[in-house]
Order: C-alpha cells, then sequence, then structure tokens
C-alpha cells in the first residue's frame, strides 16, 4: 500500500478502531463461559465486532484514490458507515448482555465518533463529475438521475454474455 494511504487520518482511525477491538475481542473471551463457548451471545458479539472493524478499512482503500468514480466512492462509503453503526449496536448488545469491561466499550464508541466526523469531511471531497450514471439509482450524484441519457450508452459495445440470452 503507498504511504499517503498510511497516513490518512481516516485509515489511521480505522485502524486503531480494529486494534482496539482485537484487544476488546479478547476481554470477551475472558467474560466467555468456557463450557458454553459455541452457544454464548458474547461471542456473536466479538465477532461482529471483528468483522466490521476488518471491512472497514479495506472499503476505504476500495474508494481511496482520487480518480475512482463516484459511484464506487459512495458504495464503499455506504458500506463504511453501515460497518461503523453495526460496532456502536454491537457494543450496546455487549453492556445489555453483561459485559463487565463498560470503559473500553466507551472508548470504543468515542473512536467511532471521531471517525464519524473524518468520514463526513472525506466524503465532502469526492468528485461528483467524475461518474457514470447509476442505473439503480442509489449513488448517482446530486442532479443525475438513473433514467438520465448518457451519450456513452450509445457506443457500440460487443457483450459477449449478450449470446448465452
Amino acid at each position: 500500500m503507498d504511504e499517503k494511504l498510511y497516513s490518512f487520518p481516516l485509515f489511521k482511525k480505522a485502524e486503531e478502531i480494529y486494534l482496539l477491538i482485537q484487544k476488546v475481542s479478547l476481554l470477551i473471551e475472558e467474560n466467555v463461559d468456557k463450557e458454553d463457548f459455541e452457544n454464548n451471545i458474547l461471542v456473536d458479539y466479538k465477532n461482529q465486532l471483528n468483522e466490521s472493524a476488518f471491512i472497514i478499512p479495506t472499503k476505504i482503500v476500495g474508494a481511496y484514490k482520487e480518480n475512482m468514480l463516484y459511484d464506487i466512492k459512495m458504495q464503499n462509503a455506504a458500506i463504511i458507515r453501515k460497518e461503523a453503526q453495526m460496532i456502536l449496536a454491537t457494543t450496546s448488545g455487549l453492556k445489555m448482555c453483561g459485559f463487565k469491561e463498560l470503559d473500553y466499550l466507551e472508548l470504543i464508541r468515542n473512536e467511532v465518533e471521531e471517525f464519524r466526523v473524518l468520514f463526513a469531511e472525506w466524503v465532502k471531497t469526492f468528485d461528483e463529475w467524475n461518474y457514470i450514471i447509476d442505473r439503480w439509482g442509489l449513488f448517482n450524484p446530486p442532479g443525475v438521475n438513473y433514467d438520465d441519457y448518457d451519450i456513452d450508452d450509445n457506443l457500440p459495445f460487443n457483450n459477449p454474455f449478450d449470446d448465452e440470452f
């Protein structure tokens, strides 16, 4: 990976959250009844935290390049937001299930809040003019509709899958 990415504040914060969640995962394992390890809801919460903490930096990498299309950046941003919100929901679930290390849960929540601000500022930098029309209508720049005319739609294109249908 490039050095610029490693110094990118959003990516650095995502890494910090990931490392913090790894440490909290160890605490969760210590709180789990070893006899009932496979069925314990704390294990499910631990797994969810780890999954979300892994996906976030991965999706940042997927949207980081400046010349990346707007809709691709927005797709990745939507997944990042969903996973950050999942971390918050999971910390609430851990608290409800009696996880004792509440200070760590609060620390995770504070880190996610700092991440949220960096994230919102990053999304504002997405180039709305570097796009192709999202025909699904989810990630078009403001003012662009899924059914807008696109001159590129008239370019000849041999789709190898056309013959299969």
